[in-house]
C-alpha cells in the first residue's frame, strides 16, 4: 500500500517520541526543516509544535514502541479492571488487582532497562513517574488512550479513588440486603446469564492478564541475562584493552630507546666518517710528500757530468 503524506508525519512524530529527550529538540528541527524543504508547510509545522516529553514518559512511550504485544495486553487489563470497578465485581477487582501490582512492577522495570540500553539511566523519581504513568493507564481510560498514542510529553497520574488491590474487601456484597420479593424466573434466569457471562468475560481478561504478566517477567529475565552477558563482555574488554595499553607504553618505550640508539649510532657513524675524510686527506698529502720525496731522491742520485 502507498504511503501517504499523512503516514510519514504520523511514523515521523511517533519515531520522534522515541527519541531520546536530550536530543529531541535538534532532531525535532532537523526534521521540521527538512518537510519545509520538501514543501509540506503543515507537516512541518506539525512536527515543530512537538513538545519534548520527559524522561519518564520517553520511557513510557518507548515501552510502549518496544514491547508492543506486552503493551496491547497491559491495556486490556486496564479495561477489565474499569470494569469490573464499574459494576461492582469484587472477586474481579481483587484478582485484576493482583496481577495489576505484579505487571506495573514488570513493566516499570522493562521501561528502565529500554532507557538504560537507550544510554539514559532513570533515576528514582522518573521510575516511580513511569510507575504512576502505568497506574493512571490501568485506572482512567482517557489516560490508556493518550499512552496508546506512544507520544506523552509527562507523566500521567491515577484518578483519586480508583481501588488498590485491597480495596475490593470494602465494596458492598452483590447479594441483597434485607429480604426481598423474588423475582419472577425468567428475570432470575436473565440475571444468572449475564452474571455467567460477565465471570467467563473476566476469566478471559484475566487470563490475558496472567499471560502478559508471565511475558513480561520472562522478558525481564532474558534481559538480566543479556545484561549479565554483557557486563561479562565488558569486563574482558576492559581487560583487553588495560593489556594492550600497557603493551603500547612497552612497545613506546622500546621505541624511544631504539630511537635514542639510533641517534647515537648516527651520531657516532658522523664522526667516524668525518674522521675518515681527514685521515683520507692526511694520506694524499702523506702520498704527495712520498712522490716529491722520491723525485728529490732520483735527482740528487744523478751522477755529476
Amino acid at each position: 500500500m502507498e504511503r501517504t503524506a499523512e503516514d510519514e508525519v504520523e511514523r515521523t512524530l511517533d519515531e520522534l517520541y522515541t527519541t531520546p529527550p536530550p536530543e529531541f529538540v535538534s532532531r525535532r528541527e532537523r526534521l521540521a526543516e527538512e518537510a519545509k524543504r520538501d514543501g509540506r508547510g503543515e507537516d512541518a509545522r506539525r512536527i515543530h509544535a512537538a513538545r519534548r516529553p520527559t524522561l519518564a514518559a520517553w520511557a513510557a512511550n518507548l515501552l510502549l514502541r518496544a514491547r508492543s504485544q506486552e503493551s496491547g495486553r497491559f491495556l486490556e487489563l486496564g479495561r477489565a479492571l474499569r470494569e469490573a470497578y464499574r459494576t461492582l465485581d469484587a472477586d474481579g477487582i481483587r484478582e485484576l488487582s493482583e496481577q495489576r501490582r505484579s505487571i506495573v512492577s514488570a513493566l516499570s522495570r522493562q521501561a528502565a532497562e529500554l532507557a538504560r540500553e537507550a544510554g539514559h539511566r532513570l533515576s528514582g523519581a522518573a521510575e516511580q513517574d513511569v510507575e504512576s504513568t502505568l497506574r493512571a493507564v490501568l485506572a482512567d481510560e482517557e489516560a490508556a488512550r493518550r499512552w496508546a498514542t506512544g507520544r506523552l510529553e509527562g507523566a500521567l497520574t491515577p484518578p483519586a479513588g480508583f481501588p488498590a488491590a485491597d480495596a475490593a474487601t470494602a465494596l458492598p456484597s452483590r447479594g441483597p440486603a434485607r429480604p426481598a420479593s423474588a423475582p419472577p424466573p425468567d428475570t432470575k434466569s436473565r440475571v444468572k446469564d449475564e452474571l455467567a457471562e460477565r465471570r467467563r468475560r473476566r476469566e478471559q481478561q484475566l487470563g490475558r492478564a496472567r499471560r502478559s504478566a508471565e511475558t513480561a517477567d520472562r522478558r525481564l529475565r532474558e534481559l538480566r541475562a543479556g545484561r549479565a552477558d554483557a557486563d561479562t563482555s565488558l569486563r574482558r574488554a576492559r581487560d583487553r584493552y588495560d593489556r594492550a595499553r600497557e603493551d603500547e607504553a612497552a612497545a613506546q618505550e622500546r621505541l624511544r630507546e631504539a630511537r635514542r640508539a639510533l641517534r647515537g649510532a648516527e651520531q657516532e657513524r658522523a664522526e667516524a666518517e668525518e674522521r675518515l675524510r681527514t685521515a683520507a686527506e692526511a694520506v694524499d698529502l702523506a702520498e704527495r710528500a712520498a712522490r716529491d720525496a722520491e723525485r728529490e731522491v732520483a735527482r740528487l742520485s744523478e751522477p755529476f757530468e
